[in-house]
């Protein structure tokens, strides 16, 4: 059998791999807090029929060898955490992070951190995201508030209609030393893993920790004119590959009907 019948094939899997990852980066390109990711390869194993330096039968010294790749395979799905463009919004409970660091919330007795800064109250005055997450610490607005105030370094502060606190806490921004080796949990929620190495509690504004931003929302990462030009390369490259594969049918044909 051929070797680029397989090799090809391996790269079609590769490709559509590869749209797989960029269409959920196109999908998710109005996401509060979202990170683009991208897809790497790497090369399979080699045969080797000649190997280089080796000596011939008059003596002579073979400068290179003879080698066949055998295709491609994924290896990684890098997440990218570079920093989204921001939106205003006016609403005070809406938090962007400038800079590095994540919101930690509570999710099934578990702790979980999120970019996305769009957090809502409940019939308690709870902080919550949208799907019900407990901002850590938890922090609860007084029935008689009537403004929210939240500092770039993390104070919040929930005062009455004559200006005088009620309530303020402060809220802690975490980093991890490897960002891209968190879980991506969906929900725009991350876990810790043995790869981002464990979460550092920091004052925002302080020790390369980002600030927060009330009022503003930070977007999704996601560059479309980038994202679109991958999904025609890969789209072509899925298509060679095919090419591929068609013509080592050909040949094979050829060679299946030559006693005729």
């Amino acid at each position: 059998m051929m070797r680029s019948l397989w090799t090809a094939a391996s790269g079609m899997m590769a490709m559509q791999m590869n749209i797989d990852v960029t269409a959920n980066n196109l999908a998710n390109v109005n996401t509060t807090g979202f990170k683009k990711s991208r897809a790497e390869f790497e090369d399979l194993m080699y045969q080797t029929l000649k190997i280089a330096g080796s000596t011939t039968a008059a003596g002579e010294r073979i400068p290179t060898g003879l080698q066949v790749g055998m295709g491609v395979r994924p290896v990684t799905v890098h997440k990218e955490f570079s920093q989204g463009a921001y939106q205003r919004t006016d609403n005070p409970l809406d938090l962007a992070i400038e800079g590095d660091g994540f919101f930690q919330v509570e999710v099934n007795g578990e702790f979980a951190y999120t970019r996305a800064g769009a957090f809502k109250l409940d019939n308690e005055g709870r902080v919550l995201t949208a799907n019900g997450y407990a901002l850590q610490p938890e922090f609860i607005v007084p029935q008689d508030t009537q403004n929210i105030v939240v500092t770039e370094n993390g104070r919040i502060v929930a005062m009455d209609k004559f200006g005088e606190e009620l309530a303020a806490a402060d809220i802690p921004l975490f980093t991890f030393v490897n960002p891209p080796g968190l879980n991506s949990i969906g929900r725009n929620l991350y876990l810790p893993t043995e790869a981002s190495g464990e979460e550092l509690e920091g004052v925002p504004g302080e020790e390369n920790v980002g600030t927060i931003a009330q009022g503003f929302l930070e977007l999704s990462n996601v560059d479309m004119v980038e994202e679109i030009v991958k999904l025609i390369t890969g789209q072509r490259a899925y298509e060679i590959n095919s090419k591929s594969i068609q013509t080592s049918d050909q040949m094979l044909q050829i060679a299946n009907q030559m006693k005729r």
